[in-house]
């Protein structure tokens, strides 16, 4: 793929020098119904993801103002560009709510916008994505597509059954064609379907998402499965900000995604990690 000279500068700390991409989305506040605890300290839940490895952190542009001190020197900052209109309902309405040239501003890596399709906002939507995959061609700005369900509320397999695996493919394609370079997409319940997503994007990097709570177990499982066929990485949030050990939980993340240990491996030395903060 060819990029200008920015752009890849800019990947080169996105996805970083073991080839992979650990993103923790703290961005939530622009997204959910309702108001998540954790991220009322936004300043410590950073410092725990990057503490913990993860090389490029998701926000807002309010938020960065607060949480700026607690990004390491090597740490990408991800800016969102949308907000959920009516996240209570099943199809929230995508609204961009920042431009590609804040992001620059703001010292970004990148930009992350939210690409939901289906019902009477796709055309907006469609444009949208590609008008800021064009602004960020201009100003040489990487763009993480999040290629997702409507809703990230509600667990994968209640949104698979409602729009099934071909929402999905086709969500991830569109985002390729209209010029993301990083996909961001579900879990479709298994190995074989996600490396058909893999596929789709043809070549352009793609992320799992973390998506609603999960046992540690099975977020590990999705990771380790993810990136046996393809995946780099991963970007979560919820299952990262909402953990009793935040730091502990990214890092087993960072053990599969970037050390390619087991998920069984990586549990182990979780749940030893976290009898040890809880003895003392």
């Amino acid at each position: 793929m060819i990029r200008g000279v920015g752009k890849s500068m800019r990947m080169k700390r996105v996805i970083d020098s073991a080839g992979v991409s650990v993103i923790c989305a703290l961005d939530h506040g622009m997204t959910s119904p309702q108001f998540l605890e954790p991220l009322a300290d936004i300043t410590t839940r950073t410092k725990e993801a990057v503490a913990g490895g993860a090389n490029v952190i998701m926000m807002s542009k309010g938020m960065i103002r607060i949480a700026e001190p607690a990004f390491a020197p090597t740490t990408s900052l991800a800016l969102l560009l949308s907000a959920s209109a009516n996240p209570e309902k099943g199809e929230p309405e995508v609204v961009q709510i920042a431009e590609v040239e804040e992001a620059s501003k703001l010292g970004a890596d990148a930009v992350v916008l939210f690409t939901a399709l289906s019902g009477h906002s796709e055309p907006g939507m469609i444009r949208t994505l590609a008008s800021v995959g064009h602004g960020c061609e201009s100003l040489g700005i990487p763009l993480i597509a999040e290629a997702e369900f409507p809703t990230t509320y509600a667990s994968v397999d209640d949104l698979k059954d409602r729009y099934g695996f071909e929402y999905l493919r086709r969500n991830v394609r569109l985002c390729g064609e209209l010029g993301a370079d990083i996909i961001k997409t579900n879990w479709p319940g298994d190995a074989a379907s996600f490396r058909k997503l893999v596929e789709a994007a043809n070549g352009i990097p793609v992320v799992l998402a973390g998506g609603s709570r999960l046992e540690d177990d099975e977020l590990l499982g999705r990771m380790e499965s993810a990136m046996s066929v393809g995946a780099i990485g991963c970007s979560v949030g919820r299952n990262i900000f909402m953990h009793r050990s935040p730091e502990a939980i990214t890092r087993a993340l960072s053990r599969v995604i970037r050390e390619r240990w087991t998920a069984n491996k990586a549990m182990a030395a979780l749940q030893q990690e976290l009898g040890s903060v809880a003895a003392r």
